[in-house]
Parts: structure tokens; sequence; C-alpha cells
């Protein structure tokens, strides 16, 4: 008999002989009546052993317990009591015939009791984890998604390219994993970070317009939304401007989103980097919910307040929000905003209430009344609300309070759940400095092409040069970036020689991009899109990690597997490898 899904019967199927094999979800006896509730990808049947009617399955699953794997036959018929949570809840299969097909020692963790045990465990026995409805219900809408964004492209003319994993070492940004070559001792591939100097390269080839559901790799510290190895949607085109890529990115999301009832408005709004960094403080910001920052410099600059009147003097700025119903916050609350403020480079915060209409500055006796109503007429403070003021350079300001605004919406609930909030930043700044290593890096990559409007400043004023590259964002999640890159040789060393990278180090590093680029290259550019980002927001994840089948920890380890390992002697040997520390090794300051 040919094997019928459990969670595909419904009451057409009554009357119906079927053959079931899957895990025992749950078991419940009762006296000489038996129920099991049995799981196989497609969802779950509940079968019946009647001890009298028919003996011989319930004494084949006598032994049996939670998440053996077990086969059944029998007729479906009607449910006395039907369940209405269950989708086969209006049918249950009378067993006539049972047998045992695969037994399980003591069990870490059941389906039921999977998130009661620690991340730790969970992640050492994954398989045990991926039984859960909800990650094989996250898989198989991932398993969605990808078709029909292979298919989306394939539908506008793009060619779907595979890109080397093993290549060379570009630093920039990031660290490389590395692969030492046994054929040439001393030499090290690298996982390409993406396939981004490939795909510039098949413009160059002439293939105008190149997908890849590409794998990538990035040697760096993890969060909630890291992974070390992760998928992106990798998309380049020839002969484009901005607004091609923004119509076919925003077609794509039209395509896939209503998978789960998500519809987007297009065309997205727009909105400059320097705009949202004013207005939101952060270059992804959530429109769900208001909470503007506001700028209070101008009438607070020359207050009786020494933190106020030294920021503006020293070119900072004196920002807020305000929170409507929050005038009476408490002082932990208060105090664990002081923290997130602090977090990002901010002094504190200081607080503005409006109670009845009396405002009470925080530092009392330090602000006239008339500094007091311009201010909450700014912020547009109404009666029990509260604002939040942080004084700083206005980097740190705009940072502090976006960190703020989000941390305070979602403890007031003032977040809309049901609106998906599309919106496309453009007009980066092409570069960014860093204090430490003294020297400009990209705020993308190096590629990205600069601003034609800023070209004749790229020696004059090279930090408020803007490049052509944008990022899409969703309710405050970055789903993806990308740019108009670099098509003339010539501007490209210029941009590789205002990074601090010479003639010399630019051949060694990316010559094989400057070589083509010399041969015709057609203005084109790309965008590489989080694949594995937007199947968490699509199916409502809280971590990356439950949506990839086998993720890795915060400390880039595998706890199934107990990746990273030591290898043998023998292997290092064969590659040319001592390992600092061990027996024969001159250490990390020696000869190897």
């Amino acid at each position: 008999m040919k094997r019928t899904p459990a969670g595909e019967l419904t009451r057409d199927a009554i009357g119906e002989r079927v053959l079931l094999r899957g895990w025992i979800d749950s078991r419940r006896d009762h006296g000489g009546v038996t129920f099991i509730d049995l799981r196989d990808r497609s969802g779950r049947a509940q079968v019946v052993l009647r001890a009298e009617d028919s003996p011989e399955p319930a004494v084949a699953l006598t032994a049996a317990r939670d998440e053996w794997v077990i086969e059944v036959e029998g007729e479906v018929v009607a449910r006395a009591a039907p369940n209405p949570d269950l989708p086969t809840g209006e049918i249950e299969v009378i067993a006539d015939r049972a047998a045992v097909l695969s037994t399980t020692r003591g069990l870490p963790f059941n389906s039921a009791t999977a998130l009661d045990a620690t991340e730790e465990t969970r992640l050492r026995y994954r398989y045990l984890d991926l039984r859960r409805p909800e990650l094989q219900r996250n898989l198989i809408l991932r398993d969605q998604i990808d078709f029909e964004v292979r298919r989306y492209f394939h539908e506008h003319d793009f060619v779907h390219i595979e890109t080397p994993i093993l290549t060379r070492s570009t630093p920039e940004g990031a660290r490389d994993y590395l692969v030492p070559s046994r054929v040439q001792r001393g030499s090290f591939y690298a996982l390409p970070q993406s396939p981004q100097i490939f795909k510039q390269i098949l413009m160059v080839a002439g293939f105008e317009r190149y997908v890849q559901i590409a794998r990538c790799f990035r040697d760096e510290d993890l969060r909630a939304d890291r992974q070390p190895e992760f998928t992106q949607v990798d998309v380049e085109m020839s002969f484009v401007e901005e607004g091609d890529i923004f119509e076919l990115i925003e077609g794509l999301f039209e395509h896939i989103f209503p998978l789960v009832g998500i519809e987007p408005r297009t065309p997205f709004p727009r909105m400059r980097y320097a705009e949202a960094e004013l207005r939101y403080g952060t270059d992804r910001p959530d429109l769900r919910f208001g909470l503007e920052i506001a700028d209070l410099t101008e009438g607070l600059a020359q207050s009786g307040f020494r933190a106020f009147q030294s920021a503006a003097a020293s070119g900072g700025a004196v920002r807020a929000i305000a929170v409507p119903g929050a005038a009476d916050a408490t002082r932990k609350q208060v105090d664990g905003w002081v923290r997130l403020a602090r977090q990002h480079g901010a002094a504190g915060v200081l607080t503005l209430r409006n109670r009845g209409g009396k405002l009470v500055f925080q530092v009392k006796d330090t602000l006239t009344e008339s500094e007091l109503s311009w201010s909450a007429e700014r912020l547009g403070l109404k009666d029990g609300g509260l604002a939040l003021i942080v004084a700083a350079d206005a980097p740190i300001a705009a940072a502090a309070l976006g960190a703020l605004r989000v941390a305070v919406a979602e403890e007031y609930g003032l977040v809309d759940e049901s609106r998906h909030e599309f919106l496309w930043i453009t007009e980066f700044p092409l570069v960014e400095w860093d204090e430490e290593d003294g020297r400009w890096y990209s705020v993308n990559h190096p590629f990205t092409s600069p601003d034609p409007r800023d070209l004749d400043r790229l020696e004059s004023d090279l930090g408020a040069v803007r490049a052509r590259g944008y990022d899409v964002i969703l309710n405050g999640v970055e789903l993806g970036g990308g740019s108009i890159r670099i098509h003339e040789p010539g501007l490209q060393q210029r941009v590789f020689g205002l990074l601090g990278i010479g003639e010399e180090e630019a051949e060694a590093r990316f010559g094989h991009l400057l070589d083509a680029l010399r041969f015709g290259a057609p203005p084109h550019g790309g965008i590489a899109l989080g694949l594995d980002r937007i199947v968490m927001l699509m199916a409502g994840a809280d971590s990356l990690r439950d949506v990839i089948a086998f993720p890795k920890t915060t400390s880039a380890a595998s706890l199934m597997t107990g990746a990273p390992s030591p290898v043998d002697s023998e292997q290092l040997a064969e590659l040319g490898i001592r390992v600092a520390g061990e027996p024969g090794s001159q250490g990390p300051s020696g000869d190897e």
C-alpha cells in the first residue's frame, strides 16, 4: 500500500484504508484504548488502538514511546469529538496493523519540551530540534522563497551563474576564512565574503543580467542576525541606474512576500541617509511608529544648563524624542535608558515631563519657563508625555536616540505589528574615517561609484562625498544593500588611492578586476539581499538560527558536529603548517 501523509487526511478520506509512517508525537493510554498522535512532515493525525477489536497493533506498540518511528494501517473514520485546533481534527485512523520501524534511547527533549531545554542542548541535538513543526515550517517556507526567487529572476531574463568558493583573499572589512593550499605551500585560498568582483567581471563578459543564490563567509563577531556562513540573493545588471534596481527588487518583494500574507505597497518611499540619521538616528529606521528626533540646540545653546551650553559650543547637538504617555516613567526605567544611551557613547539621558500642563525638567532651576515651553512646542510634548534628551556630538546623539527610540516604542507598545514598512535609503557617504587606523574606509566597498555631483570633492573633501549606494529596509531591518559600481579603471584607481591602496597593492589585490575594466566595462550596478534575514522576517522568527538548518553559535561553532576541530599532525604536515605553541613549533614570533 502506498503511504499517505498524515497531515493530508480530511473528511474526504473517511472509509478509506490508509498506511501511515512517522514519529510518535504523543501517546495516551485509556484502559483498553490507546491514542497516538502520529507526526510526519505534513502534520499530525490521531491513531486509535483498540485492544479488544484489534489486539495485534496494540501488542506491537505496547512498548512504543515518544519519537519512536512506527507504521500503522487502518480505516479512516470520523472522530466522535473533533479537535478544531488540528487540521486533521475531524478524523482518526482505527489501526488494525502496526509495526515499530525504529526505537529511541532516552531523549534530551522532544518536540513538545524542546523550548524548555537550553539553546546549547538544542543545537547539540539539532536533528531533534528540527522535528519541531515550527522549524520545519520555517525551512519549508525558505524552500518556497528560494524557488520563487529563482523563478522571478528567470522570468526577468537573468542568468544564474555560480562563482568560485575558493578564491583569493582581498581583505576589506570583515576577516576572511582562509584555506591552505596543499600543492602551493604557504599560499591560501579565501572563502568569499561575497561574489562582488566576480559578478562585476561577468558584466564585463557581457552577460548583462546575473543572479546567484550565493553562499558567503565572514569571520566576524556574531549576533542573533549574523552567522559566519550565510546565503544572499546576489544580483548584477548592466546599463542600469538606481531606479532600475529599485523597480526590480520591489517587484521581487511583491512576488515573494504575499507567501506569508504581506502585500508590499510599491513604489517604496526613498530617504536620503542624512535625513534618516537626522530624523531617526539610524540608517535603517523603523517607520511603524513616530518618535522622530527633534533638534533643540538652537533654543537651548544659551540656557543655564552647562551640559547644553557645552554641547552647542563644541559643535555638538542637543536632541530629543517625545514619548506620549510616558510622563510617569519610573527611576528604574530611566536608568535602563541611560545605560542604553551610554552603550552608544552618550554621557546619559535627561528627562522633561509634561504633567497636567506643568513642565518638569530633570535638573531643577536650570531652564527658564520660556526655554521649557519652546522645547515642549518643538517636540510636540503633550500632557502625559516624556521627553528624553541627549547632549553630545551629533553622531553620538543620533545613535543614542536612535536606539532609545526603538527601545521605548517596544516598551510602550507603540509599534504597529500589523504594518510592514519598506523603505529605500540612498546617498550614503562614500567613506568613513577610522580614528584608530588613521585612514578612510569604504562605507560599502571600494568598488562603489561616487556620486557624479561630488567628483570634484574627492581629493578636497572626501568625507563629504556621497556614494551611489542604497539599502532596502523593512521595519527597521536591513534586507539588502547595493550600489552602482565604478566601471572606469581610472576612477577605480583614484578611489583606491584615496583609501590608501597604492597602485602596486591595487594590482596585487585587485589586478584581475582592473584588467577586466580596461577591456570595455559597461556601466553596471547591483544588490545583495540577505536571504536568511528575509526568511526570518517572513517566518516571524526571533533569530536566524530558526531559519537555518544547521546554524553556528556566537563563537562560530557547530555543537552538533564539533566544528571547528583539531586535525591530526599528518594533515598539517601535508599542508606545511604547524600550530603555534605545539611541540616543534617556533611559536607566534618564530620563523614558521
